[in-house]
């Protein structure tokens, strides 16, 4: 059956639409034949007799793939207008310009056959009612498809080859710039270079990216960045500008492709997620100038990874940072080996809850902190005693070289902001006076750059104030003899005000690669240290416990106790003698008095080896006889002793407190009572 013979007049007296589609923005600008030749098809409906008035053209989707209905309303409309009825034949070039997908193709021939709509391209007319219509028109949909994953797969393979050679010319960052015959150099402005170089270097110095933006913005310092149109802008540093530049491969002169991954979830849009370095997929080194090797290169971006403080994982210890448990980010739990949280309840500790957390099951453990803080502490001074380091030497040596790159990079900022004065100034002089409307913003401009050139002066001489402030300290030889041996001196400078609690991890986690705890029994815990380079510390650790049924032998001590107790032994003798034997109470290392008194009187046996007290003492007052005259109860004289506001020693025999009888003592002690004194001495 010829094109002639399908259509009808039932078809002629429907619309017939042409529709146009091209699949970017650059084939609207650059294929503009392709477009001449889908319009075309006008001349093709006018002779399969269809009149001008009745001839439509859709090319509302231009600019827009194929693959899916999304974004293209006018194929959208085109279906509505099928299913109405309105359209009697749908004309396009080929057709893939209608649909590259099956699962849309499909549905515009389900309808067209229902309405009894006709389909044309440049090979002819067909109708989707009919089996060998829609056969043929089938066979096209999948050719479309099959050509669409055909062209990427060509497309994407040209990219992949020219990529492992290192030649595909992928936007580069600031700091390096493409030549005309494709080749990378630096950017022939040193400032940009060196500012670049300072960012390395200080995230080098204080291994958090926080750091070197505070550091930078308090010297007023700025980082230069690629804007779209590939010049260099200068902005204020961020944390995220600063790992954009630590991150990227370029500046360790790497080419790299494949960086990134695309995901796509159902009902959102694609979403791009940075691969690990690992799973880059090209990588080609020495294809463009570096600014760091590709050594200290992956060893910032092992920093970077470890800063992350993941406590739920294991991989990642986290940056150093202010709190009060010192092991933070590098203690493992002994029962199940997943890293322990720090919990600031109830005194700092160490906190197993990664089971609770997963499994909803009770925790692991948990662990007291300052005991097994103190003891890596003394393990780590031991470790360290050998090391012969001039600390105060590097430190100041340290400072006067970064204090020397700081002054420079001001000074290049300085000379950066005074070109863009001049550069201002020459344009608002080449412009004619006439022209008041590019006067004035060319004025303006000149007046701006002169005012943040005026404010970045003012903002360095500050700086360069407040650290001539700073002065170096002369060491005397004695002092300075003892800071040469590092390892006796550690303990003294741990001590000190100016050792941050964040500088005392980053000096714990120079040697220490973890630490792993585990109790063995309630008031005992093992602890077993994992040096760099494999080497471990072990130790039994005693623990406080918060009862004395809880400690270890309990009642073999209690039994002695009252052994040594039946001899005649006093409270202190027995804690003595028990505290050498390795016994200690609850809360303390060695067994107190109290705690013997505590067990002695639960077992009814009572001590009055000074005799019964005396009632009444000649020129004298008691507690209790003071309190009655006072009116007030004992329990407030107590308090005030306790606290030092009544002064009055205690009577060595009798172990009471006695107070003169005397009219002034009195009156004192009420005018204290009244508020009209603040203390009173006996």
């Amino acid at each position: 059956m010829t094109s002639t013979e399908l259509v009808q007049d039932h078809h002629r007296r429907r619309t017939a639409v042409i529709y146009v589609r091209q699949s970017t923005g650059h084939q609207v600008l650059s294929n503009v034949e392709s477009r001449k030749m889908q319009r075309a098809m006008y001349q093709h409906a006018r002779q399969l007799g269809w009149v001008d008035a009745q001839i439509e053209i859709v090319e509302t989707d231009t600019g827009t793939s194929g693959q899916s209905t999304v974004g293209r309303d006018g194929y959208k409309d085109l279906l509505a207008r099928v299913a109405l009825g309105q359209i009697g034949i749908v004309l396009s070039y080929e057709s893939a310009r209608l649909s590259r997908n099956c699962t849309d193709w499909y549905p515009l021939l389900d309808l067209c056959a229902y309405t009894q709509c006709l389909i044309a391209d440049r090979d002819g007319v067909y109708d989707p009612a009919s089996p060998n219509g829609r056969l043929l028109l089938g066979m096209k949909g999948i050719l479309s498809e099959i050509e669409l994953h055909t062209l990427r797969g060509r497309l994407i393979a040209g990219i992949q080859n020219k990529a492992r050679r290192g030649d595909l010319a992928l936007a580069l960052p600031a700091g390096l710039i493409r030549q005309e015959d494709g080749r990378a150099v630096k950017d022939p402005d040193v400032h940009t270079q060196q500012s670049i170089l300072l960012t390395f270097q200080l995230f080098l110095e204080h291994k958090s990216a926080s750091k070197v933006v505070r550091h930078l913005r308090e010297r007023g310092l700025r980082l230069p960045r690629r804007h779209r149109n590939e010049q260099t802008v200068w902005r204020v540093p961020t944390v995220a500008a600063v790992l954009s530049i630590l991150r990227n491969p370029a500046y360790a002169g790497a080419f790299v492709y494949g960086k990134t991954r695309t995901l796509r979830t159902p009902g959102t849009r694609p979403q791009q997620r940075r691969r690990a370095q690992n799973e880059w997929s090209i990588v080609v080194k020495d294809r463009y100038p570096a600014y760091v090797s590709w050594e200290t290169f992956e060893r910032i971006q092992a920093l970077i990874h470890d800063n992350r403080a993941e406590y739920d994982h294991n991989r990642t210890r986290g940056v150093p940072r202010e709190g009060a448990a010192l092991l933070h980010g590098i203690v493992y739990c002994g029962e199940c080996g997943h890293k322990m949280v720090v919990q600031y309840k109830g005194g700092t500790r160490y906190l197993c809850n990664y089971h609770r957390l997963q499994m909803q099951s009770p925790v692991c453990q948990w662990l007291p902190a300052d005991p097994i803080d103190q003891w890596v502490i003394r393990s780590f001074f031991e470790a360290l005693s050998p090391a012969e380091l001039n600390l105060y030497e590097r430190a100041m040596r340290s400072r006067r070289d970064q204090r020397v790159e700081m002054d420079r990079a001001q000074q290049r900022e300085l000379q950066r902001l005074r070109y863009e004065v001049h550069l201002a100034r020459r344009q608002y002089d080449r412009v004619d006076p006439d022209n008041r409307l590019v006067a004035a913003e060319l004025e303006r401009r000149w007046e701006a750059a002169l005012h943040t050139l005026r404010e970045a002066e003012q903002h360095f001489e500050h700086v360069r104030k407040e650290q001539d402030k700073v002065i170096a300290l002369a060491l005397p030889r004695d002092l300075r003899a003892s800071f040469q041996s590092l390892g006796q001196s550690m303990p003294y400078l741990w001590k000190q005000q100016g050792l941050t609690r964040a500088q005392r991890k980053a000096l714990l986690r120079c040697l220490i690669e973890k630490v792993v705890v585990h109790r063995k029994r309630s008031d005992c815990v093992h602890i077993r240290i994992v040096w760099r380079g494999d080497a471990t510390s072990e130790q039994d650790l005693q623990v406080s416990v918060g009862s004395l049924h809880a400690l270890t032998g309990f009642e073999q001590m209690e039994a002695k106790i009252l052994k040594l107790e039946a001899t005649g032994k006093s409270d202190e003798d027995i804690a003595r003698l028990l505290t050498e034997q390795g016994f200690r109470s609850p809360q303390r290392p060695t067994l107190l008095p109290s705690t013997v008194k505590t067990i002695r009187l639960r077992h009814q046996r009572i001590h009055r080896y000074g005799g019964p007290r005396p009632r009444h003492v000649p020129g004298f007052l008691t507690v209790p006889q003071l309190a009655q005259t006072l009116g007030v109860k004992p329990h407030w004289i107590y308090h005030l002793i306790d606290r030092g506001i009544i002064t009055v020693k205690r009577e060595k025999d009798t172990k009471m407190y006695l107070f003169p009888d005397r009219p002034k003592l009195v009156n004192d002690l009420r005018r204290l009572r009244t508020g009209t004194m603040d203390r009173v001495s006996a």
